[in-house]
């Protein structure tokens, strides 16, 4: 492995505890400006690093002179940009590639629709079998997928499964990771009671990837449309078992014998093959979203066990379903390289606090996958938004750090109050911190290896990332120009949405919240027992924490009001006496 100048890695390690046998992970950062400077001592080729009764011993190649370190860590070194993490891993991998399998008629259109954020991904087809698997298809709304659409298997037809066959085998064999197939979603929709699964096509295709012949790509097998099985359920109750029973119980009882009826007519067809691979049931209607963010959520973790890590990210930047993976994504992409070392600042010595945060705020951004057509979470304006929010916090409103709020019940509260307040369904947003303002003075700054600039950087990308959050619940408000409520991403990003969701966030109780956890952390640990481990096990905690699940969002947008975001305002709008 070459070693540089600004760059860390890591060593995951896995190991079992005696009491309970449960396995746990950490990873032992390495910083090459560290090993380099000492190393030169004596001209050493071996660095140790003990990391709690491990002992790790790196052997150096080559002549660590004095020289060689001093130039490694010079400040005339400025030369090297700062780029963002995602800039590389997006080059390896620049968008998430998906084959989707399923007859017509079966839902894949509205499915993709839905989980990507976009509109009519698969084009209408006059004719069964016009479906060209080898053409990728593109959105507008979401350049970080591609798709490859293909017919089911009808009876007695077998070549269609070939070309599904050889397709696959020709992704596999491809070197570059951006040009493999990184997910197979095989869809049928949810037969009726006596109706079959599997024809003969099917079973060979499954049996195929059973046999190891389709090689480890991952494949789904999808239910669809679960919502219509539950109206069949419903219809069949017995009336004088549930005449008695409240709206709740009544639903209870349905959710159960649909899913005995899933078990019967779907997966027991499949164990009867030996099949383990995963299946979900999911519905495009109703309040049903965390079905589609289960299979979301299965798509990636097969992504990351057969791809690793930026093939799992590109998954999650991709959908638009679950914010909980982008909070996650986000965290593997910090910790590739500069949350790992928030504390030393091994990446950012000799620069300015504003080109640290810049790269952070890039690599954040980019993880969200908003449809920004005018750039407009890139701008210098946001940016002395976001930076501005984390100084006039640090003496603004504070929250009991013992007292952990619900952060979506929190916000769309606020959201409420900020819309009930304006004067008209087109009245201005003032933002709370005026993107004109001179940016806070401390950003021009050089970075200092110091508890307050560890606070900064842990605000900022918390304060950053919950920001984005809530402008992930601001667009699932009904839109006035519009009677129907739009999907999250099929809405292009106006500066009025994104200041009312910084206005939210910062009105809210969460800011004060968020930055008293952030100070009683910083309080409990003097500045040489904050490693950066610690650091980031803190980071990563905190953002957890206020993460809002896909289960929560039907809830969520059936309390948030009307506001028109579909017309622009400028980032200044000054309030009127």
């Amino acid at each position: 492995m070459k070693l540089s100048h600004g760059n860390t890695f890591s060593l995951h390690v896995r190991y079992k505890q005696w009491h309970g046998m449960k396995t746990k992970h950490e990873d032992i950062v390495f910083e090459p400006e560290d090993m380099f400077r000492k190393c030169s001592v004596g001209d050493r080729q071996k660095y140790n690093k003990v990391h709690k009764n491990i002992t790790v011993v790196v052997e150096l190649s080559g002549n660590p002179t004095a020289k060689h370190a001093k130039q490694l860590v010079s400040p005339s070194d400025e030369t090297l940009e700062l780029r963002p993490t995602t800039d590389e891993m997006f080059r390896k991998c620049p968008q998430f590639r998906i084959l989707v399998i399923g007859k017509v008629g079966v839902g894949k259109t509205s499915l993709i629709n839905c989980a990507f954020g976009v509109q009519n991904a698969i084009p209408a087809h006059d004719m069964p079998g016009e479906a060209t698997i080898d053409v990728p298809l593109f959105s507008p709304q979401n350049n970080r997928f591609v798709l490859h659409d293909s017919n089911g298997f009808e009876p007695g037809e077998k070549g269609n499964l070939k070309i599904v066959r050889d397709f696959i085998d020709r992704r596999r064999a491809m070197p570059d990771l951006k040009d493999q197939l990184h997910a197979v979603w095989l869809c049928f929709q949810i037969p009726r009671a006596g109706g079959r699964l599997l024809e003969t096509g099917v079973e060979q295709f499954l049996t195929s990837k059973l046999k190891g012949e389709l090689g480890n790509v991952p494949i789904v097998i999808v239910f669809t449309k679960y919502d219509l099985l539950l109206e069949r359920v419903e219809r069949t109750l017995d009336e004088s078992a549930i005449k008695s029973l409240s709206k709740a119980a009544i639903q209870e009882l349905t959710e159960n014998s649909a899913k005995d009826k899933l078990q019967e007519i779907c997966i027991a067809p499949l164990e009867t093959l030996g099949s383990d691979i995963p299946h979900v049931t999911v519905s495009t209607n109703g309040n049903h979203e965390e079905t589609l963010a289960r299979l979301i959520q299965t798509t990636e973790e097969l992504v990351y066990k057969h791809f690793g890590t930026d093939v799992s990210v590109m998954t999650s930047v991709a959908q638009r379903v679950d914010p909980g993976l982008n909070i996650k994504a986000s965290i593997e992409v910090g910790k590739k390289k500069y949350w790992n070392a928030l504390a030393s600042g091994g990446s950012f010595k000799n620069r300015s606090m504003r080109d640290c945060l810049h790269v952070l705020h890039t690599d954040i951004v980019n993880v969200w996958n908003f449809q920004d057509t005018h750039g407009y979470l890139r701008s210098p304006e946001f940016r002395t938004l976001m930076t501005n929010m984390v100084d006039e916090l640090d003496v603004g409103p504070t929250a009991d750090p013992n007292k952990n709020l619900a952060f979506g019940l929190s916000i769309v509260g606020t959201v409420a109050g900020i819309v009930s307040a304006l004067a008209g369904p087109a009245a201005p947003i003032v933002a709370p911190i005026m993107a004109s303002v001179v940016i806070a003075k401390w950003a021009y700054d050089v970075y200092q290896q110091s508890r307050v600039s560890l606070q900064r950087f842990m605000k900022y990308i918390i304060d950053l990332t919950l920001v984005l959050q809530t402008l992930y619940i601001v667009l699932q408000t009904p839109d006035l120009v519009s009677e129907n409520r739009e999907k999250p991403g099929k809405k292009e990003l106006s500066r009025r949405a994104i200041k009312l969701a910084v206005k939210s966030y910062h009105e809210s109780p969460m800011s004060g919240e968020v930055h008293n956890r952030i100070q009683e952390y910083d309080r409990d640990l003097t500045f040489r027992e904050r490693a950066d481990r610690d650091s980031l096990d803190q980071l990563v905690q905190l953002l957890q924490s206020y993460n809002i699940s896909a289960e929560e969002m039907p809830d969520l947008r059936g309390k948030i009001p009307t506001v028109d975001l579909s017309s622009d305002e400028p980032w200044d709008t000054v309030e009127k006496p």
